[in-house]
């Protein structure tokens, strides 16, 4: 697939690169030469501020000059899975976190930081990704019932591999790896402070970022990293490293939330109405279940709260789509009453 993506570009005399990390003044790319810095062309510039850029895992299409030994990314290929987000600062833009991954590790401390809620959160936008998403409790060592808390996790990870990890005390790591296989990349996404980094430097066997000591009282973490790096890991595996996300906001993600909410989609079919709106209609399942005890509250309101979401989100697009079609039609009428006026000057 591949192959056939980039045989244009062959023919032009283009050379693969996989992009390695992304910084402020351009890309670095990866090569079967090695590393390289590479610019965008002027197309994909005016594309990237559009709200498109490439992103970290991409493959693209170099341009090589031999002169200057510049290098121009001239197109990025089709994108085989992608993890999204949205922008912190934004309802509806959209910001690419990674491409073309196979594993995400959605990773959570086992300390005061194991928020199940965020975790459903993230578990979303993994599988709306396309990627198999595996769940990570770090610092298994600082936690009282490491079982009871991995218990609860797994109730709502619907599928997905829990992992107890405690880099520290060097446990659980070769079960972490195997998840992922030679030539596959894998992504580890989750807060601030939660372990990842660590966890990086318990691969690599060496400190290869600066992390920040996190108070275990409070928990206080920093963000530690400051550009995406595609990393080679014993075993053949390759790791995106991101920086923290401090939100993960989901856009046109209603598949995710529909696969790491299964257990609720499945009982919404029990209803007797097609139509339930799961509050006071007879035969209700979900509230049923709430009665009982058998749905939790907590993740019965993070799924309202997210399937909100992603409602607003939608009503925005709707109404920037509506309005950029006004705007189109309204230039598309002025043109035609210019053009008309300037007939009839002619005539």
């Amino acid at each position: 697939m591949l192959a056939q993506a980039f045989a244009p570009h062959a023919e032009a005399g283009h050379t693969p690169a996989r992009v390695a990390a992304q910084h402020r003044d351009g890309y670095l790319v990866v090569t079967d030469q090695g590393e390289l810095r590479a610019n965008l062309s002027g197309r994909l510039h005016h594309e990237a501020q559009e709200g498109d850029p490439p992103a970290v895992g991409d493959w693209v299409a170099l341009a090589l000059n031999p002169a200057d030994g510049a290098a121009t990314i001239e197109a990025v290929l089709p994108r085989r899975t992608v993890l999204t987000r949205r922008a912190a600062d934004s309802l509806g833009r959209l910001q690419v976190i990674a491409a073309n991954i196979d594993v995400v590790f959605v990773v959570s401390s086992m300390n005061a930081d194991l928020n199940p809620r965020r975790i459903e959160r993230y578990l979303a936008a993994a599988w709306q990704s396309g990627a198999r998403p595996v769940v990570v409790l770090t610092k298994s060592d600082l936690s009282d019932d490491p079982q009871g808390q991995a218990g609860e996790i797994v109730a709502l990870a619907e599928g997905a591999p829990v992992l107890l990890v405690s880099a520290r005390a060097g446990q659980g790591l070769d079960a972490l790896l195997a998840q992922v296989a030679p030539g596959e990349v894998c992504v580890l996404i989750g807060s601030s402070g939660v372990g990842k980094s660590t966890l990086v430097n318990a691969f690599l066997g060496q400190d290869r970022m600066t992390t920040a000591a996190i108070r275990e009282a409070d928990d206080q973490g920093r963000h530690t990293t400051s550009s995406r790096q595609l990393v080679l890991l014993p075993g053949g595996a390759l790791l995106l490293d991101t920086p923290g996300i401090r939100e993960v906001g989901l856009i046109d993600a209603e598949e995710g939330l529909s696969e790491a909410f299964d257990d609720i989609e499945r009982l919404a079919g029990d209803c007797k109405f097609n139509d339930c709106g799961h509050s006071h209609e007879p035969g209700c399942a979900i509230a049923a279940a709430l009665r009982s005890g058998a749905l939790d509250p907590g993740r019965w309101a993070n799924f309202q709260k997210l399937g909100a979401e992603l409602a607003a989100v939608e009503q925005k697009a709707d109404r920037i789509a509506k309005a950029a079609e006004r705007r189109q039609s309204a230039a598309l009428g002025k043109t035609y009453r210019a053009t008309k006026r300037d007939h009839r000057g002619g005539a």
